[in-house]
């Protein structure tokens, strides 16, 4: 069984020669595997010795397909020959868990909360004197991870990468929530789930299984093995009050905080020492990220909110908003405000899909399109001279992917806040 065999034992094909890729090529020059050749759609001229002469004959031939995580092979001009070979196909993460080093495994995946989660355990066992690392969908490819043994390793699982995934065995697994995102990549809500689900599959009986209650049928019908632990939401009420950090005591980050707590109870993490490690745990950047306050004004860029379900919580944080929202919408994503209504004062549209969100908003809140950000902050200025309230929220939670008018949402948040800073000494 190859979980017990040598790496060089084996041949692999990596296919797509992105960041993810590339790490792939590093992991195996560094161990010392040489029977692997690599392929790129659009990259010739990469790793050239190395490039396979016959895409269809090496896949045929190969043990694996190392494929990275955005490549879709329903969409790939080599689908055929890639959706034959399906069970071939494993991820980078999958090398990491048929390594012989001895170090603690958390894999976390949901739709929403994945990156501040996994920032906060990590914070979290740092703080408590832990060796950690993190690394995966958050940023750092977790293969350019040099790991130590017993040392902890925190990896946020995207669904594309737990879709094809094959050795994946979490000691403990988290599966935060999920709403519909990806479908189109997925092709069905129950596809996508299934996908998620991944991350408890191989878990043996003492290996640890996070999730809300709303899923604990659906992981009780599929007869897994992983230890159940479904984290009480009042546990850690109790101690949110003495919490000091605004930025998680917000209720956006209830769920994230109840399951770190968990987790820390579960590796003997006193209730003082979690206390002492998230109070002095920073935010992410353009998750709910309050940047700059002036006067009566609070600037929040919270870009990475690219599908409704996870702007509402944004939404459901404050009163007075001046919400700017557009971009590329998500397949079957639906803007439901029903109770929200009254925290927004006003929506303003960008992107190039404004009748996605026009036909969404429109009866419902009072709306303006704006096309840019640039457009929009301004009419927000002269909104805000115009109502002169208290308190005043200008919140950036677009609902949608960047990349109609940005490279990424990382973008879409930087330029957000250069344009603020510009012209915030108008704020009044």
């Amino acid at each position: 069984m190859f979980l017990n065999s040598n790496l060089n034992e084996r041949s692999f094909l990596i296919y797509g020669l992105g960041l993810t890729g590339k790490s792939v090529v590093k992991f195996f020059k560094r161990n010392n595997i040489k029977n692997y050749t690599v392929w790129d759609d659009k990259t010739k001229n990469l790793y050239k010795r190395k490039r396979a002469k016959n895409l269809k004959k090496e896949i045929k031939k190969v043990d694996h397909i190392v494929l990275s995580p955005g490549i879709n092979i329903y969409k790939s001009k080599n689908k055929k020959i890639l959706i034959k070979n399906k069970n071939k196909i494993i991820t980078d993460i999958d090398l990491i868990f048929l390594q012989k080093k001895k170090f603690k495994s958390i894999v976390v995946t949901g739709t929403n909360g994945k990156s501040t989660t996994c920032q906060l355990i990590n914070h979290v066992l740092k703080q408590n004197g832990f060796k950690t690392f993190l690394g995966g969908n958050i940023g750092k490819p977790v293969l350019d991870i040099k790991l130590t043994n017993n040392s902890f390793l925190v990896i946020e699982a995207s669904s594309f990468q737990l879709s094809h995934s094959k050795f994946i065995s979490p000691d403990f697994a988290f599966l935060l929530n999920i709403a519909n995102d990806h479908l189109d990549w997925h092709g069905s809500k129950n596809k996508y789930i299934n996908a998620k689900f991944k991350v408890f599959k191989l878990q043996k009986k003492n290996q640890y299984a996070f999730l809300n209650k709303e899923l604990k049928n659906k992981f009780k019908k599929r007869n897994l093995r992983g230890r159940l632990i479904i984290p009480k939401l009042q546990n850690y009420k109790k101690l949110k009050t003495k919490i000091q950090n605004s930025y998680l005591t917000s209720i956006i980050n209830d769920e994230n905080m109840n399951n770190v707590l968990a987790f820390s109870n579960l590796i003997k993490i006193k209730h003082k020492s979690f206390i002492q490690s998230v109070n002095s745990f920073k935010g992410l950047k353009h998750r709910y990220e309050i940047f700059l306050k002036r006067k009566n004004c609070t600037f929040i860029n919270d870009s990475k909110a690219t599908s409704f379900q996870s702007t509402k919580f944004a939404l459901s944080n404050s009163k007075n908003i001046f919400w700017i929202v557009g971009g590329f919408p998500k397949k079957n994503d639906k803007i439901i405000l029903k109770n929200l209504r009254n925290n927004i004062i006003k929506c303003y549209i960008i992107g190039k899909h404004i009748n996605f969100f026009k036909k969404q908003i429109i009866n419902k809140i009072d709306f303006y399109v704006a096309k840019t950000l640039k457009k929009s902050i301004i009419k927000i200025y002269k909104d805000i001279r115009l109502l002169r309230q208290k308190e005043n929220i200008i919140l950036l939670s677009p609902s949608a992917a960047s990349y109609d008018q940005y490279l990424n949402f990382e973008k879409r948040g930087e330029n957000f806040k250069k344009l603020v800073n510009q012209y915030a000494k108008k704020f009044i």
